[in-house]
């Protein structure tokens, strides 16, 4: 009895990566079953950066609490937590806690990618930045 609990649990150690191995290319040129496959079991792979990427100008198209990830640069500091975010588009204002900063220092010459939500508010709007990358340059 013992042996057969034994040869059980090695079966079952050694087949577990084989079903767990899930992932690849999701992008333009896969097949639509792959497409279809990935999208239900998708448990790594190919991630698009660009996905979701906007600007400055078209941020305030944006619905409230739309998710939005900029690239550009923090230009000047508003106040305590409030930032003038610049990108070959134009400016928004942006709201950073300091635990979303992880220890980065950037200064106005440093690209850099924000991602957060869109708040707005009456006539007014600002990201609520979730996520501060510093790119390379």
């Amino acid at each position: 009895m013992k042996k057969f609990a034994a040869i059980t649990a090695i079966m079952m150690m050694t087949t577990a990566p084989v079903f767990a191995a899930q992932g690849g290319f999701n992008g333009p040129s896969a097949t639509p079953a792959q497409t279809q496959t990935q999208a239900q079991t998708q448990q790594g792979g190919f991630v698009d950066t660009n996905a979701n990427l906007t600007t400055a100008a078209k941020v305030k198209d944006q619905k409230d609490d739309s998710w939005v990830k900029l690239r550009g640069n923090i230009t000047e500091r508003l106040s305590d937590d409030r930032y003038l975010f610049r990108d070959e588009t134009g400016t928004v204002n942006v709201e950073i806690d300091h635990k979303r900063w992880n220890g980065l220092t950037i200064t106005p010459q440093d690209k850099v990618e924000i991602q957060g939500k869109v708040d707005k508010e009456w006539n007014e709007f600002e990201i609520d930045v979730k996520q501060v990358i510093k790119l390379n340059k």
